[in-house]
C-alpha cells in the first residue's frame, strides 16, 4: 500500500510544484522589472547625450557663463557613470544632481535673446523636454513592474517558491532624492 502511496503523491507534488509554484510567473515579472530599469536607463542616456549638444549651442552665444557650463557637464558626467552602474539609488542621485545646473542653463537662455531663436537650440530645447517626459513615464512604468514583482514574491504561496529559488529580495523603486519636492532654486 506505501508503495503505491509514495509514486502517486510524488507524482501529485510533480504536478502542484510545476504548475501553482509560480517559478514561471516570478521569473516573467523579474524580466518586466529588468526591461522597465533598462527603458529608465535609456532615457537618462538619451538626456546625458543630448546634453552636450545643448550646452555647445548655448556656449556659443553665452561664452562669460563658463561656471554653469562646467556645473551641467559635471553633473552629465555623474549620471552617465551612474546609467552605466546600473544601480537605482545611484541613477535617482545623479538624475537629480542634473535637475539643478540643467535648469540655470536653460533659465540663461532669457539673457540671450539671439539664442531663443536660434533652430538648432530650439531643437535641442524640444528634444530634451521629450526626453523628460519619456523620463518620467519609465520611472512609473519600472516603479508599476517593481510593485507588481514586490506584491507577487510576498503573496503566498509564490512567496515560498521565491525563496526557494532566491527571488526573494525585493526590487528597490525609483525613488526621488530627499528634497527633490522643492522646486531649483536658480542663481546667477
Amino acid at each position: 500500500m506505501l508503495a503505491v502511496i509514495r509514486p502517486i503523491a510524488l507524482a501529485a507534488l510533480v504536478i502542484a510544484a510545476g504548475t501553482g509554484c509560480g517559478y514561471n510567473q516570478i521569473q516573467a515579472k523579474d524580466e518586466g522589472v529588468n526591461k522597465a530599469l533598462g527603458d529608465v536607463q535609456a532615457q537618462l542616456q538619451r538626456r546625458a547625450d543630448l546634453i552636450p549638444n545643448l550646452v555647445e549651442t548655448v556656449r556659443g552665444v553665452a561664452r562669460q557663463e563658463s561656471t554653469i557650463f562646467i556645473s551641467v557637464a559635471e553633473a552629465r558626467s555623474r549620471l552617465a557613470g551612474a546609467v552605466q552602474s546600473g544601480s537605482v539609488a545611484e541613477m535617482a542621485q545623479a538624475d537629480e544632481a542634473l535637475r539643478q545646473p540643467l535648469g540655470r542653463l536653460l533659465a540663461l537662455v532669457e539673457n540671450y535673446p539671439e539664442l531663443k531663436s536660434n533652430q538648432n537650440y530650439l531643437d535641442l530645447q524640444s528634444q530634451l523636454e521629450g526626453t523628460e517626459n519619456r523620463i518620467s513615464v519609465a520611472r512609473q512604468d519600472y516603479n508599476g513592474a517593481v510593485r507588481d514583482f514586490n506584491t507577487y514574491i510576498r503573496t503566498f504561496p509564490y512567496n515560498l517558491t521565491a525563496k526557494i529559488f532566491g527571488a526573494g529580495a525585493a526590487k528597490p523603486y525609483f525613488e526621488a532624492s530627499p528634497g527633490a519636492e522643492a522646486a531649483p532654486q536658480v542663481k546667477f
